[in-house]
């Protein structure tokens, strides 16, 4: 049986030092903000993510940009004529266009290494919510799974990995679309913050809404209670957008609430970040589902 390697792309918003402990290879989605274009990487060495976060809030807007045929291509290769084969967990099809261009490169590559496997998968998930699972898949993989077997491993679990978070600005949902300018400039006046998931399908959707801050915080852990399975016994991932106090606010509430231990907090990295903007706050667990 040959080896395999587990590619993902930085949407994942893994920390860069647990992706390379975990031997995870990521490709880079891009970002452009004025006249420069910075590839995401989890290390953040073309812009920081503080850096990032305070030119946003400055009023500087960007533009992102898939992983390309090409880039995938140029990762794929040397592991392929190497002799080992791939797994690639993709951000998530409703949105983004990178999982088609995995797919697109697997296609070509099949051709050119017929020896050579590629499993594609799209997780369905964004941020730390697809970082937990490419997280679960490298624990399996260590545990000896199969490049089959992990396959349907990543297709079997990522319904069940659940992502819940709240924003702080709503003109960021409102340029992308998710709200109305109407309902932006009612909820700003009025303090609302409102609690979104990804569904089934991969989608941002608006659940609820709150009355002030702490509040939404707070709702956050109240669906982690709902639908968590074994909350005390899992690795929970937290992103936030340059709001550390507020992720570890949440972070303790679930230590106290629930008896959770194993909680790892990082950034929600630039390219989600341009849609979700500064103090965007998320949660991430296995559930019973979405």
């Amino acid at each position: 049986m040959r080896d395999y390697v587990i590619i993902t792309d930085s949407c994942c918003d893994l920390p860069a030092d647990l992706a390379r402990e975990l031997e995870i290879e990521v490709v880079p989605l891009s970002l452009q903000m004025g006249s420069k274009t910075y590839r995401n990487w989890l290390d953040g060495r073309e812009i920081s993510f503080p850096d990032f976060y305070r030119r946003i809030r400055a009023g500087e807007t960007a533009t992102t940009s898939a992983v390309s045929v090409g880039d995938f291509e140029e990762i794929m290769r040397p592991i392929l004529t190497g002799g080992r084969d791939i797994l690639c967990l993709c951000f998530s099809s409703a949105l983004s266009t990178t999982y088609q261009s995995a797919c697109i490169a697997a296609q070509t590559l099949s051709e050119e290494v017929p020896e050579g496997t590629v499993r594609v998968v799209d997780t369905l998930s964004a941020s730390l919510g697809q970082g937990l699972l490419v997280y679960l898949c490298a624990q399996e993989k260590r545990r000896g799974a199969s490049l089959e077997a992990l396959t349907a491993y990543a297709e079997a679990t990522r319904g069940k990995v659940c992502h819940w978070f709240t924003v702080d600005d709503l003109n960021h949902l409102k340029r992308g679309g998710r709200i109305s300018a109407t309902a932006a400039l009612f909820g700003t006046m009025l303090s609302i913050k409102p609690v979104l998931h990804v569904d089934d399908a991969g989608r941002l959707i608006p659940i609820s809404k709150t009355r002030g801050r702490k509040a939404s915080l707070l709702a956050l852990v109240d669906h982690m209670a709902q639908t968590a399975v074994d909350p005390a016994q899992q690795t929970v991932f937290i992103s936030h957008g340059d709001c550390l106090a507020d992720a570890e606010f949440v972070a303790d509430a679930i230590r106290t609430r629930l008896g959770v231990t194993d909680i790892r907090i990082n950034y929600v990295g630039p390219v989600i970040g341009n849609h979700s903007g500064p103090g965007t706050v998320a949660l991430f667990f296995l559930g019973s589902g979405r």
